[in-house]
């Protein structure tokens, strides 16, 4: 490779497969040498997982936008009375996934939803249950770190005792990576206090690896924080895996701004930043698998193209995304498997279903 010199001793560092240090991080979200990160990044990619790139054939089922938490980045909660409010009953669940059940391939669900003020965890835990009895052949990836402690809250059980009952009444397999942002106090405290803080996000990835739930992991970037709150948000993760074991994939969201409280205070991140952060996340994340180039927030086209800066994962067909595009992400809502095949096989790589534990289901070589 051809590194500036200042950056040789990384290098060296990645090639012999050493772990880089915070130090190694912040100098590497200063380097300007796109090239050269995307390179390092697609050669641990390569080492790590080899050329298939993950995909599923899925839908998200948000069952309420109605939240308490009012995020200052998030364009998707609305207040009781407000418009564009909704609540899906039992009923409006099972016919949403009975609409995505045309696609013969549909293999599971991404359920997460607002903090509603009125819903108990067993009203949640209702309309899932009656979901995976339905259909009890779709894999079931639902609720992040956030609505787990919330459901732990309003119902009185440990956090512990809320996985166990999603898991043995609702079917749930796997545990969705939102809600982690940034793992910085003062980020959360200033853009999130009522929700669950740092610590109570990891703690509920920690229960869920000992129970055997795997889940994923994620950043938001792109807001108030600073570059080294990127980095130890990294590390924080890196140190739990460590521990579990029980991250599956990554996630890099940058910030949209659209309709958000912060809303043109704050500028959307370039396709600059957001290949550096992904090829970053990948050097720095040594024991995570999966990184994801999730295309709902990254457009198709720079999700494709970070298929060459660490990402072995590009999610799924989605099948009516709404929570990103409230925030004004200009993707398609939904993607057909033919387009997201097309996509990996234009990028050199093979194309591989999966299921939310990344069990492959078909290739496509």
């Amino acid at each position: 490779m051809l590194a500036a010199e200042e950056y040789k001793d990384i290098e060296e560092k990645i090639q012999r497969g050493e772990r880089l240090t915070r130090e190694d991080g912040l100098r590497l979200f200063h380097c300007h040498d796109l090239a050269w990160l995307g390179a390092m990044a697609d050669m641990v990619r390569k080492r790590k997982c080899g050329d298939i790139v993950y995909y599923n054939v899925n839908c998200h089922v948000n069952l309420t936008n109605i939240c308490t938490s009012h995020c200052k980045f998030c364009a998707f909660g609305r207040d009781c009375n407000e418009k564009g409010a909704y609540e899906m009953s039992k009923e409006q669940a099972l016919a949403l996934v009975a609409d995505a059940m045309h696609d013969p391939n549909l293999a599971g669900l991404h359920v997460v939803s607002g903090l509603h003020p009125t819903w108990t965890f067993e009203h949640y835990l209702g309309i899932i249950k009656a979901i995976h009895e339905a259909y009890p052949q779709l894999y079931m990836k639902g609720f992040t770190g956030v609505e787990i402690t919330h459901f732990a809250e309003i119902s009185g059980l440990s956090v512990k005792e809320v996985l166990i009952r999603l898991r043995d009444e609702g079917g749930l397999q796997a545990i969705a990576g939102g809600g982690a942002e940034i793992l910085s106090d003062r980020v959360r405290d200033e853009l999130c206090p009522n929700k669950a803080t740092a610590d109570e996000w990891l703690e509920v990835a920690r229960t869920a690896h000992k129970l055997g739930i795997k889940s994923n992991a994620s950043m938001l970037y792109g807001h108030i924080e600073t570059l080294e709150e990127r980095v130890d948000h990294l590390l924080r993760l890196r140190d739990l895996q460590d521990e579990t074991g029980g991250f599956q994939t990554f996630i890099c969201f940058p910030f949209l701004p659209k309709n958000t409280e912060l809303g043109e205070s704050i500028k959307q991140t370039s396709v600059w930043d957001d290949l550096r952060t992904m090829a970053i996340s990948r050097l720095m994340l040594d024991n995570f698998t999966n990184i994801k180039a999730y295309w709902v927030m990254l457009t198709v086209p720079v999700a494709q193209v970070a298929l060459g800066f660490g990402a072995n994962d590009i999610d799924g067909t989605v099948h009516k995304e709404t929570i990103l595009h409230d925030a004004g992400a200009t993707s398609p809502t939904a993607l057909t498997e033919d387009n997201i095949i097309r996509i990996i096989r234009e990028a050199g790589r093979i194309p591989a279903a999966c299921d939310c534990n990344f069990n492959i289901l078909r290739t496509f070589d």
